[in-house]
């Protein structure tokens, strides 16, 4: 196993459950790729290094299958979307409660996500794979959701979140809210199929919430660890692998130009080409805070969720996700932010706090966006400057940096539009299997893409037993 994310580790641990003699290979001191947690600011303030908040982990047949044990702090609400007016539309487990807060554009949230969020059972083995979804699977969806739902969730999931917001919703208060979520695809809200994210989260959202684990990301890792551990794994960290090693199985958690320096002249001319194509997008500048206490949030309904999206009206998100994607990421950002302290007390000194935010820049930019993303985090939470006892701050090269696979800053492991979404890293009939035999590639440049959720990782293991007749 070359790499120890989310991905890497679950395909090793499906791998070691078969039976099989497993060795993972990570370039870095510590196991975990984008779920790590450490002391980034001060003493005894745990942060997450990359992902932070695991609506995916909760819903994952991955994690599921591999019985981990992961202790999941569940915020009361998923979500808080403040306004200017000091209000805020909060996600809540209940579709009814989440749309009386949209006025006259709530029936058509509740319509729009309602059914999805009854049928998520259904939903889940089709959005999270292993791909291609089992016909199985499509047709209990179909049976579940009724032909005339499901194909217009489809053809809505299929579409750009602006039109979405815009035909369906009349007031700034929904389209706003969904603006909030679809911006997690890191692509522009008028590129289709930006609508499918903000759907699937906010429908996450009400069928189990966006929950973390206790003391951190490193959490769903040492889970895994653990149960890798009593199989007789063993571990190589810092480790760099600069060559495919001899094994029954490789598999490999890495992007597509990593595959290409490993392969070392052995992969076919042609799949080293369509791996020159794989399109990457923005990248991200993240800041960690150490506080001195809890934010001071103007909308009350903010210190209910652990997650909190912060950029007002579909203009200025759409504004600010397209400014990503150009050479000027000036302007007000959309920002990401997670408040696990507020209901994990194991992530700072008893009284303090930690944040965690984020937004979306160019691939590789050097702008430091400090001022711009507190800027953000003091215009709804007066004060919220004073509190800062230390600050960590991540551009997009220095996440690079601590984690290979995050190439310029980008957190999704790739583009998820519509021409890389399912026909990841290229198109073949099993984007797992590489040319060479044995080896496989199962990270987050594979089918279902970005998010920590071990579904590249479970499915590249199955189909390598399946060839190795390890598997039927």
């Amino acid at each position: 196993m070359i790499g120890s994310g989310p991905n890497g580790l679950a395909g090793a641990l499906t791998l070691a459950r078969a039976g099989l003699r497993v060795e993972v290979y990570e370039e870095q001191a510590t196991l975990g790729g984008g779920a790590r947690t450490a002391e980034l600011t001060l003493p005894g303030f745990r942060h997450d290094t990359c992902s932070a908040i695991h609506p995916l982990g909760r819903a994952s047949p991955a994690f599921r299958a591999l019985e981990l044990d992961v202790d999941w702090v569940e915020p009361p609400a998923a979500v808080a979307h403040p306004f200017d007016d000091g209000t805020a539309v909060v996600l809540e487990r209940s579709v009814e409660a989440t749309a009386s807060q949209l006025g006259s554009d709530g029936h058509a949230y509740a319509r729009l996500v309602g059914p999805l969020a009854e049928a998520w059972a259904g939903i889940a083995p089709v959005l999270l794979g292993p791909y291609p979804p089992p016909p199985r699977a499509l047709a209990a969806l179909a049976r579940s959701l009724g032909a005339g739902v499901l194909g217009r969730s489809a053809r809505l999931a299929l579409s750009d979140a602006r039109s979405v917001a815009e035909s369906l919703f009349a007031g700034e208060r929904a389209r706003g809210f969904f603006a909030g979520h679809a911006a997690h695809s890191l692509l522009p809200l008028e590129r289709r199929p930006s609508a499918g994210f903000g759907l699937s989260l906010a429908v996450l959202g009400h069928a189990l919430g966006w929950g973390f684990p206790r003391g951190g990301s490193a959490g769903i890792v040492e889970a895994l660890v653990e149960e890798l551990s009593r199989r007789g794994c063993v571990f190589h960290t810092s480790a760099r692998v600069d060559a495919l090693p001899a094994a029954d199985i490789v598999l490999a958690d890495v992007m597509p130009r990593e595959l290409v320096r490993l392969g070392g002249g052995r992969l076919p001319a042609r799949y080293v080409a369509a791996l020159s194509r794989y399109r990457h997008g923005p990248g991200a500048f993240k800041l960690d805070w150490a506080l001195d206490g809890a934010i001071p949030w103007r909308a009350e309904g903010c210190r209910r969720a652990a997650t909190v999206h912060l950029g007002g009206t579909l203009d200025e998100i759409s504004r600010s996700e397209r400014a990503a994607w150009s050479n000027d990421p000036g302007g007000r950002p959309f920002v990401l932010l997670a408040q696990h302290s507020l209901f994990d007390s194991t992530r700072a000194p008893a009284g303090k706090h930690t944040a965690w935010a984020y937004c979306h820049v160019p691939s590789g930019s050097r702008t430091d966006m400090t001022a711009a993303i507190e800027d953000q985090v003091e215009r709804f939470a007066p004060g919220f400057r004073e509190l800062i006892l230390a600050r960590s701050a991540l551009a997009p090269a220095e996440l690079e940096a601590r984690n290979r696979n995050l190439v310029g800053g980008d957190l999704n492991g790739g583009v998820m539009d519509l021409g890389q979404l399912v026909f990841r890293p290229v198109r073949r009939a099993n984007p797992y299997r590489t040319p060479l035999a044995g080896v496989y590639l199962c990270s987050s440049a594979t089918p279902p893409g970005g998010g920590v959720h071990g579904m590249c990782g479970l499915a590249a293991a199955q189909l390598a037993l399946r060839e190795l007749g390890r598997l039927s």
